[in-house]
């Protein structure tokens, strides 16, 4: 199952709902974007009204919040949840819900959005020790092995797929990263490694865009990053339930106008996930809708190979199982 956020036409105009690629679309693997997509709420209030229940709709929103933390704020729940909406999707003739909304929207007729146009949290580690080593070529720090490193992103910051990237006025040097993020989908504070499996909803994409120069200068005052990636992180296409993806083993492919500059998988994480959730949770309490970079694979930016985007380039960040995610980036 592939969860979306989209933004669709509504007589009381553009709204924002949560969707899911329609099981037919999603086995013919259509481009993000390009996929006919199934309203959860709208599909789970229809399912519920062909059982019967008298008030379908103000279930279906308590049960699929049409709004993607408040829809992982319930956890596991809402993920089962999902998938009947999807499989009753599949079997009905139905257009239209019990309140008349529609239950699916074909290519065209919606416009994708981040799954989480704006995350609760943003927290990217740096995970992988290849990409630690070619980035400070081999001087890995003691601490680095230590403990899970990261630094906190902007939520605010968020771009949608296929949204253009404005590149900052402060920088020179552009660079893409490509990572797979875990999105957090239950509360927990001091959660133990091998609990917290259990805390993660999905995975998605992440491009941790950089403005190398800027934070090369900043970073040597000891703290940072900060506005050397504070402008855009780009996550999506979709969130994939974390049981419908083996996330260690899905290969990852970055493309620059069309030539692949990357490829990787993340099975050689020097802290996995559960590490880092332990971690973070330490006297902290993760939040449904945190998200939590991986840190970029090995090869995976352009600091690692030596070479930088370019006014107008085009990247794409592919992970196998959940989509591509395209961005430009523009002066």
């Amino acid at each position: 199952m592939k969860l979306a956020t989209v933004e669709v036409e509504t007589a009381l105009g553009p709204a924002r709902r949560i969707g899911a690629v329609a099981e037919e679309a999603e086995g013919e693997g259509a481009p993000a974007g390009e996929a006919t997509l199934i309203d959860l709420t709208t599909a789970y209030a229809a399912a519920l009204e062909a059982e019967g229940e008298p008030a379908p709709t103000r279930l279906a929103e308590a049960h699929v919040p049409p709004e993607m933390v408040a829809f992982l704020e319930r956890g596991d729940r809402a993920i089962e949840d999902a998938r009947e909406a999807l499989e009753y999707a599949a079997e009905t003739d139905a257009e239209r819900g019990p309140d008349g909304s529609r239950l699916r929207y074909e290519a065209g007729e919606y416009r994708l959005l981040a799954p989480l146009p704006r995350p609760n949290s943003l927290r990217d580690f740096m995970a992988i020790e290849e990409h630690v080593q070619n980035s400070m070529e081999g001087d890995v720090p003691d601490v680095w092995y230590d403990l899970p490193v990261y630094y906190k992103g902007n939520p605010d910051s968020v771009v949608h797929p296929g949204e253009t990237v404005e590149w900052p006025a402060y920088s020179s040097i552009m660079d893409y990263e490509l990572e797979i993020a875990a999105v957090i989908g239950k509360r927990g504070r001091d959660v133990p490694a091998e609990e917290a499996e259990k805390y993660v909803a999905g995975y998605t994409v992440f491009n941790d865009f950089s403005a190398r120069d800027i934070q090369g200068k900043e970073m040597g005052g000891r703290l940072g990053p900060a506005k050397g990636k504070d402008f855009a992180n780009g996550l999506g296409p979709y969130v994939v339930p974390r049981d419908d993806i083996d996330v260690l083993e899905a290969p990852m492919t970055a493309r620059v106008d069309g030539e692949v500059w990357s490829e990787g998988t993340v099975d050689e994480m020097y802290h996995t996930f559960p590490e880092i959730i332990e971690h973070v949770s330490q006297s902290e309490t993760l939040h449904p809708g945190d998200v939590i970079g991986s840190g970029t694979v090995g090869g995976g930016c352009g600091l690692e190979l030596g070479t930088w985007l370019e006014d107008g380039s085009t990247v794409e960040l592919e992970i196998e199982g959940i989509g591509a995610l395209e961005h430009t980036v523009e002066r």
